[in-house]
């Protein structure tokens, strides 16, 4: 085994590390939210910094082994790759702290049950942890059928954020007393669906370091 060998395994342990790290915080803020349990979006911040400290290492690192061992075709990319997916993870990890936040900042000690059903809130985060754990498994097993599978998860999470705007505009209208819950729940739903499109980048970086290819601008969805 050479040392860049050694160096990719190592590099793609950490980036499994962080990416279990980061589904633990999206898992969390569900049950932060559900549950309305500060204590549980404490945890969601703490673990963010843990996040940020293997963003910055993930990164040196790959650029140390791009610099002192040039790799090329499948080493370059799956180094390029990692990067990528890097930086996705430390997106996703921002949001699930943004949804934390509402339950920490919020001076409420409930939410209406009624508000999290209308907006669909728990089926929205079990998808999301779906998609980034499918997409830890298509990466881990090289598997880019499963990495294809994830664009048509995202569907669920765009479906929804588009008829959010109705969605709340009706809840309000029936709960005119409930217009600062109901707008932090238009924008969570907004976070969700950002962390859907951040796992679908990633798929694409799993396609590219597996096949080669570039599906951004490519109408992925069709393939």
């Amino acid at each position: 085994m050479t040392h860049l060998d050694t160096e990719l395994i190592k590099l793609k342990q950490q980036l499994f590390e962080m990416w279990l790290l980061v589904i633990s915080q999206v898992e969390t803020s569900r049950e932060a939210l559900l549950n309305f349990d500060k204590g549980a979006a404490s945890e969601v911040a703490f673990k963010e910094k843990m996040v940020d400290t293997y963003e910055l290492k993930i990164d040196r690192d790959c650029e140390n082994i791009i610099a002192l061992y040039n790799p090329v075709a499948p080493d370059l990319r799956l180094t390029l790759a990692v990067l990528k997916i890097n930086a996705d993870l430390e997106r996703i990890g921002d949001f699930a702290r943004g949804i934390a936040r509402f339950i920490k900042k919020s001076p409420k000690k409930s939410i209406n049950p009624e508000l999290l059903k209308v907006c669909q809130i728990d089926d929205l985060i079990k998808n999301a942890v779906d998609m980034l754990t499918d997409a830890k498994t298509a990466f881990e097993n090289e598997n880019s059928r499963m990495a294809l599978s994830i664009f048509s998860q995202d569907d669920f999470l765009d479906d929804v954020h588009k008829s959010s705007n109705k969605i709340i505009a009706d809840y309000i209208k029936k709960h005119p007393d409930e217009i600062d819950e109901a707008l932090h729940l238009h924008s969570i739903i907004r976070k969700v669906e950002r962390i859907g499109d951040h796992c679908s980048n990633i798929a694409e970086e799993i396609i590219f370091f597996l096949e080669a290819k570039v599906l951004k601008h490519s109408g992925k969805k069709k393939l």
